[in-house]
């Protein structure tokens, strides 16, 4: 199937699922539940993804955070919705993370445990006296905001509260995509909105910027997304945001940041990521004012 193919086969897949985050989690779902079109799994976590957690704890800091003032100190959750297969949950938690990865369909979670019960070396603890994180895949809906779908799983909520320490929003593939470019623009709101509620006061959001090569007005899934969509959203969580006929957000410079805006905290390009994104990527690192 040609790559034109398969964005024609995604467009007719997702048609009429614009509005509704219900509805485009029942579509993505399906994909799974039938299982016979899947080109957004790529295989393996993102390369970009290990090396932030590699090198870059300047930035992030490390898997631990302080939990009182006793000076006792937990591991720190991380959160990665629509994670596929779950290989970049995988990775966190070799990373000393205790990792939730988070899916909209039940099959699509069996197939995180079978991909968990590999064992493949990829996943060894990366540093000994940090151990390995725990591990948990969850069925629910990101943009219900009761978190009970954490509470439904049979781990219940890690100690911490209701937030993360670290989100994870990434994509994965020219063809297919996980999280904010499978989204359609008027969905973004919401998805900004959500991230900053459910990002700990003092914890990191993580964005693999793709495709910000694509035209936005061309569609998608994938939504094409240059960085300004990241700035502008994530300044301004759920509000709605003036996009012009060619696709673009517009940007007003004038505009002061939400109160509960995030702001970014750092801005590169990636040394390593996957193929189809090398040249064009960036890592955002957003965080609470």
């Amino acid at each position: 199937m040609s790559v034109d193919q398969v964005r024609e086969r995604f467009h007719t897949h997702f048609a009429g699922a614009d509005v509704d985050p219900k509805t485009a989690g029942d579509r993505w779902a399906s994909l799974w539940d039938v299982g016979d079109f899947l080109p957004f799994d790529r295989g393996m976590p993102n390369p970009a993804l290990e090396d932030i957690l590699s090198k870059h704890q300047q930035i992030i800091g490390d898997c631990f955070v302080d939990s009182g003032s006793g000076g006792e100190r937990r591991r720190k959750k991380a959160l990665v919705p629509g994670c596929g297969r779950g290989y970049d949950v995988l990775l966190l938690a070799s990373f000393g993370y205790d990792a939730y990865g988070l899916e909209v369909s039940e099959t699509a979670v069996k197939r995180c445990v079978e991909e968990q019960e590999k064992k493949d070396p990829r996943y060894n603890v990366r540093n000994e006296a940090a151990g390995l994180g725990a591990i948990h895949f969850v069925k629910g809906d990101f943009f219900d905001k009761d978190p009970d779908w954490m509470k439904k799983s049979k781990y219940g909520f890690h100690p911490g509260g209701d937030s993360f320490d670290l989100i994870y929003d990434y994509t994965t593939d020219p063809n297919g995509a996980k999280f904010l470019s499978a989204l359609p623009p008027a969905l973004r709101p919401a998805w900004s909105e959500r991230m900053a509620g459910l990002l700990s006061p003092r914890g990191n959001l993580i964005c693999i910027e793709f495709p910000t090569y694509k035209d936005p007005s061309s569609g998608g899934p994938p939504y094409g997304l240059p960085s300004v969509v990241y700035m502008e959203h994530l300044s301004h969580p759920g509000e709605e945001l003036p996009y012009g006929k060619d696709g673009h957000v517009q940007s007003n410079p004038l505009k002061r940041a939400s109160p509960s805006g995030l702001e970014r905290a750092a801005h590169w390009q990636p040394e390593r990521t996957h193929d189809i994104g090398k040249g064009t990527d960036w890592i955002s690192i957003w965080r609470h004012r």
